[in-house]
């Protein structure tokens, strides 16, 4: 769900500063990391989560098992805050290019800190996340699992402290966005 929504219009960023079409989306009357974090849908991303769905599916099949409604919550639920935290670390890595106008290589050596990001979100979620999807995932040759979280993700602690951090994430990318925004050059300037 982060590449169909946000993963494309981080990485798309520099070209909104390189090509002058981010003063425009400056001006409009819509807040704009809402516009510029949601200004494209990678549709392709859709198909790619519904054949992983398909294969955990398959293998939580092969493997027999039978996850309750509070471990498939508990699953969405990490999710969800593991989205909100990439997309804040991602926003945050992108959004440095209003500081110093998109230069010609920052699309390459963010691309890689993205996926280095990516994999350190990864490795926190294999230790978050309940053991029941990652089991069915990693049978399936999808994702190791590292399942040593169980019951972790559904006690309400741990709930707290992953919804925090979600906050917290997210209230940090919304400070620097601002400090970017108003440091802003135009393009043409």
């Amino acid at each position: 769900m982060y590449q169909a929504f946000f993963l494309v219009n981080c990485t798309n960023l520099s070209e909104l500063v390189r090509t002058g079409k981010m003063d425009f989306l400056l001006l409009l009357p819509i807040n704009t990391r809402f516009i510029v974090s949601l200004r494209q849908v990678d549709l392709g991303a859709f198909v790619n989560a519904l054949f992983a769905v398909a294969v955990m599916l398959y293998a939580a099949g092969q493997l027999h098992l039978q996850p309750t409604f509070m471990q498939l919550a508990a699953s969405a639920r990490c999710g969800v805050v593991g989205i909100l935290i990439h997309y804040s670390l991602m926003f945050m890595l992108a959004a440095i290019q209003l500081l110093d106008g998109a230069r010609a290589g920052h699309r390459v050596w963010l691309l890689n800190l993205f996926n280095i990001a990516a994999d350190a979100g990864r490795c926190v979620s294999r230790r978050v996340q309940g053991d029941v999807h990652l089991r069915a995932a990693g049978a399936a040759g999808v994702q190791r699992a590292g399942a040593r979280a169980g019951n972790m993700a559904t006690s309400l602690g741990s709930l707290l402290v992953l919804l925090g951090l979600g906050v917290v994430w997210a209230l940090i990318s919304e400070w620097f966005w601002r400090i970017s925004v108003r440091r802003y050059t135009s393009a043409s300037s």
